[in-house]
C-alpha cells in the first residue's frame, strides 16, 4: 500500500520548480508511505511522478517507486496488492533471470508492456490506482480498481493536469484553485459523501472505478473519458443472462472455493497481518477464512463502546475464542471520539459525514500496533443483501407489485417523495433508483444558500428484482463513496493497509448471479453466507442484529460534545462559508437539544462540513 501523486504539463505548459512540487506534493501524503519517498521527472520537466511506499511485499530497494520497465519506456506509480501476480508473472513467460525481485509493482509493470495496458487491467486480480507514464506515445495513463478500493484523483488546473492518490497531494500544486463545488457539496448534504465523480473543489474529478484514463500531452487537451475494463453492471448483466443454476449445496461449495482462494490470496504479506473483527456474519466468516489457510494464529481487533446499546465487542470476543485468535478490544469513550475529530478534516480532505469512520480509525490505530495488514468483511452486505433496508416490508410488497405498476402512478410516486428527478428518468428503473435514492437521504433539501444541480447517481443496471437494483445501487454509489473511502483514508492515516476478501471480483460476479432466494430469505438477509459461516461458528453467536461501527452521536453532541457543536452550529459559524443557509441548521439543531427529534445524521453532515470548512478555507 502506498501513495502517489504529479503532474503533467498540457498543450507546451511549464513549470520552473517541477521537482520541488512534486517533492511537496508526496511530502503531504507521508502517512500513506512512511517507509521511503522518491520522485521522476522527465528530461524537460513536463512530467513529474511522486510516490510514498509503504513496502507490504518486496522490502528491498527492488520494490521502490516509481519504477521504469526493462526497456526504460515505461515509469510507474502505483498503490495497491494485485494478490495474483505470480501467476500473471508464469503467464508472461519471462525466465526467473528477467525479474529483479518480487514484487507486483515489476509484475504490473512488465504485463502492461507485454500485453498492453488493457488486457493487463483485465488480468490483475486485486486492489490498486497508478499513474503510467510512455514516453514513446507522451501519454499519461491513470487507472483504478474494479470496486474502487483505492482512491485516484484528478484534474486539469492552470495548464497542468494534477493527479494523487488524495486530494491534499494535489491542493499544494501552485496551480490548484481551491472553489467549492455547489453541485458537490448539496449531494453531500443529501447522502453525507460526495457522489459519482465528483469532488469537493471544482474540476477535480475521482476517477471511476473500473476504468482508466489515458491523456496525450503537447498537444490540446480536452477531457479524457474514462475507459471501462471492468464493471459491476455488466457483472450483473452476465449473471442476468447466465444465472447460477445449482441448488443451495452447489452454492454453498462454489462459495467455499471462492472465498478460500480469495482469503488465500489476500493473506499474501511480507509483513505482519491480521483482520478487524465486529463478530457480525461478514468480519466473522474471513476470520474463520483466515484460520483455515493460515499455519499460524491470526491477530483480530475489535472496538467497544461504554454505552451498552452500541458495544458489540463482547460478541467479538465470543466469535475470536471460538476462532482461537490473537484478539484484542478497545472501549471507546466520549472523549476518545471528540480527540479524532479534528483530524478527519485532514484525514478525508472533504467534508465526510459518516460517524463511523471514527471508530474505524481509532480500531485502525490499535490495529497498526501489531500489523501493518488487516483484512476486513466491507462488500459482503452489497453483495449478498445484507442491509435491512433491503427486507423492508415495503420493499418486497413493491418489489411483488413492480412489474403490474402502472408508470403514471411510479411517476406519481417519484414526484411525492423525489420531487423533479422523474423528469430525467430514462425508464421504470430509473424511476425506482430515484425514489431508493430519496430514501437514503439526509437533507431534501439540501441548507444551500445557493443549490447547484443534483448530479445524476452512477449508472445502474436495472432489474425487477428491487432488492437487486438496491443492492447495484449501493454497489456503484454507497461502497466506493462512503465504505471503502472511509476505510482507506482512516486506515492509511495510520499507515495501516486494508483487504476486503468479498470485494475480489470473482466473488462479486458469483454474487450478482445468484437467483434471489438464495441471498434472502424473508427477513433475514445474506442466506447463503450466512449458511456458509455456520460450518464454522455457531449460529448463536453470529445471529443477531448488528450496528456495525456506529457511534452514540445523539446523546454525544447534546451531551459531552455539545460545546464543540455548539460552536460550529452558532448563527456567525454558519454563515461564515457563505455557502449554507443557518435556520434549517438551527432549527433542527434546536428540536435535537430539546430532545424533540433525533437528528443526529443530518447534524452530523452539518457538523463535519463546519469541521471541513474552519481547517480548509480557500
Amino acid at each position: 500500500m502506498c501513495g502517489f501523486a504529479g503532474f503533467v504539463a498540457i498543450d507546451g505548459a511549464r513549470f520552473g520548480e517541477a521537482q520541488a512540487v512534486v517533492h511537496r506534493m508526496i511530502d503531504t501524503i507521508v502517512h500513506r508511505g512512511p517507509d521511503a519517498g522518491d520522485v521522476w521527472l522527465d528530461a524537460d520537466g513536463a512530467v513529474a511522478l511522486g510516490h510514498r511506499r509503504l513496502s507490504i511485499i518486496e522490502l528491498s530497494a527492488a520494490g521502490a517507486q516509481p519504477m521504469h520497465s526493462r526497456s526504460g519506456n515505461l515509469t510507474l506509480v502505483y498503490n495497491g496488492e494485485i494478490y495474483n501476480h505470480l501467476d500473471m508473472r508464469a503467464a508472461l513467460g519471462f525466465p526467473q533471470s528477467f525479474w529483479r525481485g518480487h514484487s507486483d509493482t515489476e509484475t504490473l509493470l512488465a504485463a502492461i508492456e507485454e500485453w498492453g495496458i488493457e488486457r493487463a487491467l483485465q488480468a490483475a486480480v486485486g486492489m490498486f490506482a497508478f499513474a503510467l507514464w510512455n514516453a514513446e506515445q507522451r501519454t499519461l495513463t491513470i487507472a483504478r480498481d474494479r470496486m474502487g478500493e483505492k482512491p485516484a484523483y484528478y484534474g486539469f488546473h492552470g495548464g497542468q493536469l494534477l493527479f494523487g492518490s488524495e486530494l491534499k497531494a494535489l491542493r499544494v500544486h501552485p496551480s490548484f484553485r481551491a472553489d467549492v463545488d455547489v453541485a458537490a457539496l448539496g449531494d453531500y448534504f443529501r447522502f453525507g459523501n460526495m457522489s459519482g465523480t465528483a469532488t469537493i473543489w471544482k474540476n477535480i474529478k475521482r476517477l471511476v472505478p473500473g476504468t482508466w484514463i489515458e491523456v496525450q500531452v503537447d498537444k490540446p487537451w480536452s477531457e479524457p473519458t474514462p475507459r471501462p475494463y471492468w464493471s459491476a453492471s455488466g457483472a450483473l448483466q452476465s449473471g442476468l443472462q447466465n444465472p447460477f443454476r445449482g441448488g443451495q449445496d452447489a452454492a454453498l461449495e462454489q462459495l467455499d472455493t471462492l472465498m478460500r482462494r480469495a482469503v488465500g490470496r489476500q493473506m499474501l504479506s511480507d509483513v505482519p497481518l491480521g483482520a478487524l473483527l465486529s463478530g457480525g456474519i461478514d468480519s466473522s466468516a474471513v476470520v474463520a477464512y483466515m484460520q483455515d489457510v493460515s499455519s499460524g494464529t491470526t491477530r483480530t481487533y475489535s472496538i467497544g463502546f461504554e454505552e451498552a446499546k452500541y458495544d458489540e465487542s463482547a460478541h467479538a470476543e465470543r466469535v475470536a475464542k471460538h476462532l482461537q485468535t490473537d484478539h484484542k478490544t478497545l472501549i471507546v469513550t466520549a472523549s476518545d471520539a471528540y480527540s479524532q475529530i479534528p483530524r478527519l478534516a485532514e484525514i478525508f480532505d472533504e467534508p465526510f459525514g459518516d460517524s463511523s469512520a471514527i471508530p474505524t480509525l481509532l480500531v485502525s490505530r490499535m490495529a497498526r500496533t501489531d500489523v501493518t495488514v488487516a483484512l476486513t468483511g466491507d462488500g459482503a452486505d452489497e453483495l449478498f443483501g445484507g442491509y435491512s433496508r433491503y427486507l423492508d416490508k415495503r420493499v418486497r410488497y413493491l418489489s411483488a407489485v413492480f412489474p403490474y405498476l402502472p408508470t403514471p402512478l411510479l411517476g406519481a410516486l417519484v414526484e411525492r417523495y423525489a420531487p423533479g428527478t422523474s423528469r430525467n428518468a430514462a425508464n421504470r428503473h430509473d424511476m425506482f433508483a430515484a425514489l431508493y435514492e430519496a430514501s437514503l437521504t439526509h437533507w431534501r433539501t439540501p441548507p444551500l444558500a445557493s443549490v447547484g444541480e443534483h448530479l445524476p447517481p452512477a449508472s445502474v443496471q436495472g432489474s425487477n428484482d428491487l432488492i437487486l437494483s438496491m443492492m447495484m445501487h449501493d454497489i456503484h454509489n454507497y461502497l466506493p463513496n462512503d465504505i471503502l473511502t472511509k476505510v482507506d483514508r482512516t486506515g492509511m492515516s495510520v499507515s495501516l493497509e486494508s483487504r476486503a476478501p468479498f470485494l475480489d471480483h470473482q466473488i462479486v460476479e458469483f454474487a450478482l448471479s445468484l437467483p434471489a432466494n438464495l441471498r434472502t430469505n424473508g427477513n433475514t438477509g445474506k442466506k447463503l453466507l450466512r449458511e456458509l459461516l455456520y460450518r464454522k461458528v455457531p449460529q448463536a453467536l453470529v445471529d443477531r442484529p448488528k450496528s456495525g461501527f456506529a457511534l452514540p452521536i445523539e446523546s454525544w453532541i447534546s451531551g459531552p460534545l455539545r460545546d464543540w457543536a455548539e460552536d460550529l452550529l452558532s448563527e456567525t459559524s454558519l454563515a461564515e462559508s457563505g455557502l449554507l443557509t443557518p435556520a434549517p441548521i438551527r432549527q433542527r439543531w434546536s428540536e435535537h437539544v430539546a430532545g424533540r427529534h433525533n437528528h443526529r445524521d443530518s447534524l452530523w453532515i452539518a457538523l463535519m462540513f463546519q469541521s471541513w470548512w474552519r481547517a480548509n478555507k480557500p
